[in-house]
């Protein structure tokens, strides 16, 4: 009914809504204001994650400074922005013992600046092995707070007594790693040569290998 009405005055009545005063439209928009915005989340700010209210906010001022529209597209942007991050600095590991007896933590998520300090607090260097594996298969060293990292673990390793080594690095983490020169003092070991093994009836063969 409220649409109806307002179609019909914007097509047929609009000399009719000139007549009213502006000060009187003014009291109106200040009673809908009121009516409409949410007050219960003034109560709820603290209680909420920091960027959802920070979301808030910016929404409240944009609507201001501008349109409801504008508004919208600026809260989803940093909605979704803040969502990527946090989804990229989660980083978790699962340890697990090779067959030579040393403890392997297998990564899994990206190491960059954002993830470093979730990276330092996954490692027990005092109740670790005298071998310690880091596994990159799920995981891939984006940026050069990545390698410090590797090196400042690598360094309390060796203040320990102990050795720290890398698997299964991607080639452009390598090249990170090359780049660095004598920053990263681990050792990174060769990915392991798998036989295929191939069925030929009443016998096996391996004709190829893959890495």
């Amino acid at each position: 009914a409220a649409a109806l009405f307002l179609l019909s005055f914007i097509l047929f009545a609009a000399p009719l809504i000139e007549q009213i005063p502006v000060a009187a439209l003014v009291g109106v928009m200040f009673m809908v204001v009121i009516g409409t915005f949410a007050w219960t989340s003034l109560k709820i700010m603290h209680k909420i994650p920091m960027t959802d209210a920070l979301v808030i906010v910016i929404v409240t001022c944009v609507t201001v400074y501008a349109d409801l529209a504008m508004a919208v597209v600026v809260g989803v942007i940093i909605s979704a922005l803040a969502y990527a991050w946090n989804a990229a600095s989660r980083i978790d590991a699962r340890t697990g013992v090779s067959k030579e007896g040393w403890k392997v933590y297998r990564l899994s998520g990206p190491l960059f600046f954002g993830s470093v300090t979730g990276f330092q607090d996954l490692f027990d260097i005092n109740t670790d092995p005298d071998d310690v594996v880091v596994d990159f298969m799920d995981s891939r060293v984006v940026d050069h707070s990545g390698l410090e990292a590797i090196d400042a673990l690598a360094s309390k390793y060796v203040a320990a007594g102990k050795r720290l080594h890398l698997r299964h690095l991607s080639r452009d983490c390598q090249k990170l790693l090359e780049k660095a020169g004598n920053l990263i003092e681990v050792s990174v070991l060769e990915d392991p040569d798998y036989e295929v093994a191939v069925d030929y009836g009443d016998k096996f063969e391996t004709p190829q290998k893959s890495s």
